[in-house]
């Protein structure tokens, strides 16, 4: 696997995992099997995991620590703080609020220190912006902890191209994290720009579009009952049986290379620029291997141009959150 850097400390696998789904929002998820997965990908080279104290909550961190214990020296562990949780309710009732002070910032992650099992957080994020603390003094904060030895770098996720010079200048951040792909282009506008210029590395969430872009989602009776895709406007019926139709003609030219659609879809991010590492979720050991594969497929300037254009975001159905998500983004 080849590598890529985030920010000036950071060398980590071209593709990395995204662990959510094994522990929340996409319904139940079988724990022996993720960590067949999560072995399975450090013996194909990838070094790059993505977690969140939200993510269960906190049972995603737990699932970490367990299966990379053995292995700790050889992997990049990324986690982030920033929601307020309820705990003891339904997964989507569990984020009641967002959380930027300084004392949650460092309580959580002497906390996610415990649930890993680890002495040191490689990457911490804030995960989503708090209007109501300066980001300065959350940075401040997150600061602290790259002093006190317990964090070895910042991100940020989800947050403007203005914040991100704000922070920077606190503090390097290593790396910033929001959703991008074929069909979600918003930090094309600023973010990406502002990344590249400040040497920040740009990690990409669901940069298969939370499933969509693999082909396999047609209907909402290919979502589990608690899956809260089922939530998001471009999976509502009208919506999705447009954006499947989109997909046919991915997974059409994806054939035509002889690689799947997830392939192509992933392979064109990782051509967007060698500063984004993205994170594709897995749960199982055949969808793994396929994305790890995809960092060896080589698209030209005509493929990269064609691509954009069939899932060109102006024709997709739907926005990527709702109201209320979309309002926690780009602050």
């Amino acid at each position: 696997m080849k590598t890529r850097k985030l920010g000036q400390d950071l060398t980590v696998s071209a593709v990395g995992l995204g662990c959510m789904g094994m522990s929340f929002a996409y319904g139940a998820a079988d724990e022996q099997e993720s960590i067949r997965t999560l072995h399975r990908a450090v013996d194909l080279g990838v070094s790059f995991f993505d977690t969140a104290e939200v993510y269960g909550p906190y049972e995603n961190e737990i699932l970490l620590g367990k299966a990379l214990k053995d292995v700790r020296d050889k992997v990049t562990i990324a986690t982030k703080f920033g929601f307020r949780i309820a705990t003891g309710k339904s997964t989507s009732e569990t984020i009641v609020g967002i959380d930027g002070r300084p004392e949650n910032a460092k309580a959580v992650a002497e906390a996610s220190l415990k649930r890993l099992g680890t002495d040191v957080i490689d990457l911490y994020y804030q995960h989503r912006v708090d209007p109501a603390v300066p980001i300065e003094e959350t940075v401040g904060a997150m600061a602290d902890l790259v002093r006190e030895g317990k964090v070895r770098t910042l991100g940020l996720s989800e947050a403007s191209a203005a914040t991100i010079r704000r922070a920077h200048a606190v503090h390097p951040i290593a790396a910033v994290q929001s959703e991008y792909s074929l069909w979600t282009r918003d930090p094309e506008s600023e973010v990406l720009d502002t990344c590249r210029e400040l040497g920040i590395g740009f990690v990409p969430y669901s940069p298969l579009g939370r499933g969509m872009l693999t082909g396999a989602i047609r209907t909402l009776d290919d979502l589990g009952e608690n899956d809260f895709r089922r939530n998001l406007p471009r999976f509502q019926a009208e919506n999705l049986n447009a954006n499947a139709a989109l997909v046919e003609t991915l997974a059409g030219i994806a054939a035509s290379k002889s690689v799947t659609a997830a392939q192509l879809a992933l392979a064109w991010v990782l051509h967007q620029g060698d500063f984004i590492v993205p994170i594709p979720g897995a749960r199982k050991l055949n969808h793994l291997e396929q994305n790890v594969a995809a960092a060896g497929i080589a698209l030209s300037t005509e493929d990269l141009a064609t691509l954009g254009e069939v899932l060109s975001p102006t024709r997709v159905a739907g926005k990527r959150y709702s109201e209320a998500s979309l309002a926690l983004t780009n602050r």
